[in-house]
């Protein structure tokens, strides 16, 4: 089947996601997440990117970027093949870490450049990895909101938004930007009429109770359930009244890495 093409920024500047193959875990101590940014540190110069921001999640990262010299396919390419090459000589493995096909998205506004930024500095928040985004040690976090030295490239957003840049990043908000399941080859979108009935059959109610936290393990597999049927984070919280941040820490909870 013929890949889609990929969509081209006008700003040459781009919202990208690496995820392992099948979900498998990248990163699994200090000197993985260590070595993944001393190698976009190198790729940054070879390939002359700017890097406005980045996280670097258990099985996935998210990196907002600025293509360089080179495209962003070849940059990858570059970042890939060093970083799986030492990984596979470390858990003594063979063969890909990465899903084959980075995804990405081009952003083109200022508007869509900062709603960005938040989305991926706030990505550990919203999976309960942290209480606050400036807590995450690897994301761009310490640079913007702690003064801290590093990879990322922060004039032009500082730019943007001067000394409303910490109120804006920690402000609760409902950003939605490509994520993990926005691959619609392989996620099946429910519309509204079915997530009402997926989810009554699930619970036997539409407006199921959470209950204390000990007892919410079932809910959380229920969730995963309702997830992989189609049926989206935002719908399951509008529809049935729970807060997005409960349902987004029981699917972790249950297995699910956001």
């Amino acid at each position: 089947m013929p890949r889609n093409a990929r969509l081209h920024s006008q700003s040459n500047i781009y919202h990208v996601m690496l995820r392992g193959i099948n979900k498998q875990q990248i990163f699994y101590d200090e000197d993985d997440r260590d070595y993944f940014l001393e190698t976009l540190k190198r790729y940054k110069y070879i390939s002359g990117f700017k890097l406005y921001a980045y996280c670097l999640m258990g099985n996935h990262v998210h990196l907002l970027i600025g293509e360089g010299k080179e495209s962003l396919s070849e940059t990858f390419k570059r970042i890939g093949s060093s970083f799986v090459y030492r990984y596979n000589l470390k858990y003594e493995r063979s063969g890909h870490l990465f899903q084959d096909r980075f995804r990405s998205e081009p952003v083109e506004s200022d508007r869509y450049f900062i709603t960005v930024l938040r989305y991926i500095l706030r990505n550990p928040v919203a999976a309960g990895l942290c209480s606050s985004v400036s807590e995450y040690k690897y994301s761009s976090a310490g640079e913007y909101l702690l003064g801290k030295s590093g990879i990322t490239d922060t004039a032009y957003a500082n730019e943007l938004f001067g000394d409303g840049l910490e109120m804006y990043i920690n402000a609760q908000n409902d950003d939605e930007c490509l994520d993990m399941d926005s691959d619609r080859s392989s996620f099946k979108k429910c519309t509204d009429p079915d997530a009402v009935r997926l989810i009554s059959e699930e619970f036997g109610t539409l407006t199921p109770h959470v209950g204390r936290i000990g007892e919410r393990r079932s809910l959380g597999r229920s969730f995963r359930s309702l997830k992989d049927a189609g049926v989206s984070v935002r719908q399951l919280s509008r529809l049935t009244g729970i807060s997005k941040s409960i349902i987004e820490r029981e699917l972790r909870l249950s297995g699910q890495d956001n």
